[in-house]
């Protein structure tokens, strides 16, 4: 009978603390994640699944040009002997592989249904088949020459590669997306002809900085093309840091079709872009009448990108549409760059720049170079020691199987009679009777002085660093013959252009839906906007004793100018103001209006008008329409006036003289030009007064003579002739006004 177990002391319970245990195991799985999952290494530029893939698919000798295999096989290979996760993470890792459009220069050669540019996944894994493609090749040359170094798998029943040996520039030609506890990283894919160049500038001038390799490396280069429309300097410092974006628009090109009609026609779209997203998202913005230029999008694509793009009339202007398209939708794309990655042998996530990522690709590259030559070396030495044993018992045959028939230990005695050594036995008891023949012994010498020329050059490759960068030139310049430009995978298909420069084109008016509107603005500062252009206000009702202060005709795309009491202005957008069928909302929901302030004036902004402000001490001066524009909510300083002053006049500016009158019932006229002409500021006096203040100003020409409304709403005319009393200078006192002139000394 088995003796019962003691219980542990405490209970078995052992105290830990919260926050330590916590703390111990967010950091295992934050590095888990950081080298095991997310960041991919700098020199092969993979993460640790898609390593797996290839090293599994290279097992299973999935060689470009060879049969294809199942996925359903590639994946559970994998998965069963170095990625111990889900079947479906592997399966999406290798779809992704195998896509041209994801890829720009796939790993791996599909056959099936693997996904398309609109964004539908792949088949199942049982209906496709893999194998490896000629990059994939290449990023394995060598594996079997101990070209890197190996570590148990999870289970430590085989081993997997630390990493591949890479003869292709991977990291930057095919990029990599990923997100880590902490950090991420986001490589764009790049040209691999024009990384190729930069390395072997780089080999030359190991010096050379990122903003010198720009030169060979302008930019990305998609998978789906584009066209990168940022400026030089800032794809220059990107490169330069590892760090920053990139502006990639669609590329499209007018179609005419007869009669004077036209299509925009989309070919490629930026990259990571999903086709049938951006097209819904485009139909969306039609219906919500947020592209007024465009009048419907057309998807006739076929294998290749074909996106039409229909505009309202055949007088739209192509650029001015598809900058609105540009703005609004996914047809133009910002792509982060963000070089985090795994340097220190795949041990230190660092963030590097163009010239620090191609200098891990290349000194990885002279190790592989190193170890495949120490490895082929050790291989010929082992042969030429077995070469010069054969060659020892060719000198006497006859005893050699003498020996071997008639003695009990063979090996023996051929190691002591011959002083051979134990390899060198073992290869004369292996060879067969029929290569003992005069013609083999000859292949032996032949064979024996090849291997020593090699190995002599081998040995003079691993005593020279120069030598060893001019072998990894060789190889660099072979690849650029397969994956250069003047070859079909190899051409660039991200072209770099400027941007055409609209700057002065009002953006906001171009996306907003042209209707007339007419724009009611109350005493207490409420606005709205009603359809059309009403000249009959009578019906329009008001809040409480709130009334009609000012109204006018304008469109849904103007911009509205409010003046404040404090001098200070305000922009509103017209296709924003709400509808007329309530009361409207107050301006001040709109602008952030100072606290004590009241609406003065408001009125449409028509570039290049002038306007007259005026504050109620009579100070002012004459301001353009455009510097009373304002950006933000909190409006834009004027007019300054004092702390007992308001602004009371924003008065067009039509004619050549100034009429003004004050509280003390005096008209001034003066000329026009002797205001200044101000961005902001206090101006200058317009007519002194001994009590009181302004009351009404406005311009008008001369040679019309100088108008105003009396109470009963009919309008005075006095000549020019008739004003001559009245005319002075700017800051005079003026006269008591012409008969008629109405009792609320305003013109009306």
């Amino acid at each position: 009978m088995n003796k019962p177990v003691d219980p542990p002391e405490d209970d078995g319970v052992e105290i830990v603390s919260l926050k330590s245990a916590l703390e111990e195991r967010y950091l295992s799985y934050a590095l888990s994640t950081i080298m095991h999952r997310a960041l991919p290494d700098a020199r092969d530029g993979l993460k640790p699944v898609h390593r797996r893939i290839l090293h599994g698919m290279n097992l299973l000798r999935l060689n470009p040009g060879g049969p294809f295999k199942k996925s359903a096989k590639v994946v559970g290979d994998v998965m069963g002997s170095f990625h111990p996760h889900g079947d479906q993470a592997i399966y999406d890792a290798l779809v992704r592989l195998a896509q041209d459009f994801a890829s720009r220069y796939p790993l791996v050669d599909g056959q099936g249904n693997f996904g398309n540019i609109d964004g539908d996944s792949a088949a199942a894994y049982r209906y496709t088949e893999a194998r490896m493609t000629d990059v994939a090749r290449r990023l394995l040359e060598g594996i079997d020459e101990d070209a890197v170094d190996f570590r148990p798998n999870y289970d430590g029943t085989t081993d997997e590669p630390a990493v591949l040996p890479a003869a292709f520039p991977n990291l930057l030609a095919n990029g990599s997306q990923g997100i880590a506890v902490g950090m991420a990283t986001s490589i764009p894919p790049h040209n691999a002809g024009e990384l190729c160049q930069a390395a072997l500038y780089l080999i030359e001038r190991p010096a050379a900085t990122s903003e010198q390799l720009v030169q060979f490396v302008p930019g990305p280069d998609f998978p789906t093309g584009g066209i990168l429309v940022d400026k030089a300097d800032a794809i220059t410092e990107a490169y330069r840091t590892g760090k920053g974006s990139f502006r990639v628009r669609a590329r499209w090109s007018k179609e005419e079709t007869g009669r004077g009609t036209w299509v925009a026609v989309v070919t490629e779209i930026p990259y990571g872009v999903p086709k049938s997203r951006l097209i819904e998202k485009i139909a969306e913005l039609i219906n919500e009448k947020k592209l007024p230029l465009l009048a419907d999008v057309r998807d006739e694509s076929a294998e290749d990108v074909r996106v039409v793009l229909e505009p309202r009339a055949r007088t739209v202007d192509p650029i001015m549409m598809m900058e609105s398209l540009f703005r609004l939708t996914e047809l133009e794309a910002r792509v982060p760059l963000n070089i985090n990655v795994l340097t220190a042998g795949g041990k230190v996530p660092k963030v590097l720049g163009l010239a620090e990522c191609l200098r891990e690709w290349l000194d990885h590259r002279r190790d592989v170079l190193q170890r495949r030559s120490r490895h082929r070396l050790a291989a010929i030495e082992r042969r030429l020691e077995i070469l010069g044993g054969l060659l020892i018992v060719y000198l006497d045959l006859d005893r050699v199987i003498k020996i071997i028939r008639e003695e009990d230990e063979p090996k023996t005695e051929l190691m002591r009679v011959f002083e051979l050594t134990e390899l060198q036995a073992n290869s004369i008891l292996d060879t067969r009777l029929r290569s003992l023949r005069r013609l083999e012994e000859m292949e032996l010498k032949r064979e024996q002085s090849e291997l020593v020329a090699e190995k002599g050059s081998i040995e003079e490759l691993l005593g020279s660093e120069a030598k060893q960068w001019k072998t990894i030139a060789w190889q660099i310049r072979e690849i650029r013959k397969v994956y250069g430009p003047e070859t079909a995978i190899g051409r660039r298909r991200t072209s770099i252009e400027d941007a055409p420069d609209l700057g002065e084109v009002d953006f906001a008016e171009a996306m907003v839906e042209r209707e007339p509107i007419t724009v009611i603005v109350s005493e207490k500062g409420w606005i709205r906007a009603m359809k059309g252009h009403q000249p009959d206000l009578a019906k329009v009702e008001f809040k409480g004793d709130d009334s009609l202060k000012t109204s006018f005709f304008a469109e849904t795309t103007s911009k509205i100018l409010v003046m404040a009491t404090n001098g200070k202005f305000y922009t509103l957008d017209a296709s924003k103001l709400p509808g007329g069928r309530g009361f409207g909302d107050p301006i001040r929901l709109m602008a952030d209006l100072d606290e004590g302030t009241d609406v003065v004036a408001a009125f449409p902004f028509r570039a290049g008008t002038k306007l007259l402000l005026v504050a109620s001490d009579g100070r002012g001066f004459v301001a353009a329409a455009d510097d009373l524009v304002a950006t933000t909510r909190k409006g834009r300083n004027v007019l300054g006036v004092d702390a007992q002053g308001r602004a009371v006049i924003a008065a067009p500016v039509a004619g050549d003289h100034v009429a003004i009158v004050g509280q003390n019932r005096k008209l001034l006229v003066f000329p026009l030009s002797q205001l200044p002409e101000m961005t902001r500021g206090k101006g200058v006096r317009l007519q002194r007064y001994k009590d009181g203040g302004l009351s009404d100003a406005k311009t008008f020409a001369l040679s019309d003579g100088l108008t105003w409304k009396d109470t009963s709403g009919r309008t005075w005319t006095v000549a020019e002739t008739e004003l001559r009393e009245w005319i002075g200078n700017r800051a005079e006192a003026g006269r008591l006004p012409p008969k008629g002139f109405p009792k609320s000394n305003t013109f009306g």
